[in-house]
């Protein structure tokens, strides 16, 4: 996700509501590194949460192809990092659907990249533990779409 400009969100927070624009400083002022992507989530991309998933995919995704497969050591490095990208958008929206469906996709684009996880451990374990908060985010939400990503889930 790219940061909008300074001078864009300025112009954005002249046409809100004082109170809205209260409640969003008190949100952001939770974080520090990421405050200028965060606020730009809020004023930008928090009304259409399915296109803003969309380019989270996408972004995992590039992400995904730069793996350096030459070695156990630097594979392990890169799905961090990519986790940790993930983890930060999923942090932004705060939704459990928004998490659940972009921990399905970590771990289906995980699995295609090729990487043996019977090989390695550590890169196993990562894999686990994704299933494993996919299965906690699940269990908080509507039946219907239980349902619907425990079947993906089961692809997994």
């Amino acid at each position: 996700m790219k940061a909008v400009s300074l001078k864009r969100i300025k112009t954005e927070l002249d046409l809100l509501h004082p109170d809205r624009v209260k409640a969003l400083c008190l949100q952001m002022a939770k974080f520090k590194k990421e405050n200028k992507e965060l606020l730009s989530y809020l004023l930008f991309e928090a009304d259409n949460e399915q296109t803003y998933i969309n380019d989270v995919k996408s972004q995992l995704d590039k992400l995904f192809k730069e793996i350096n497969k030459s070695n156990f050591y630097f594979a392990k490095k890169t799905i961090l990092k990519i986790l940790r990208i993930a983890n930060k958008y999923i942090k932004y929206s705060g939704s459990k659907q928004t998490k659940v469906e972009i921990l399905i996709h970590f771990c289906k684009a995980f699995k295609q990249s090729a990487i043996p996880l019977q090989q390695s451990t550590a890169l196993g374990n990562i894999y686990t533990r994704q299933i494993i908060k996919i299965n906690n985010a699940l269990a908080t939400l509507h039946e219907d779409l239980q349902f619907d990503y425990s079947v993906e889930l089961q692809n997994l």
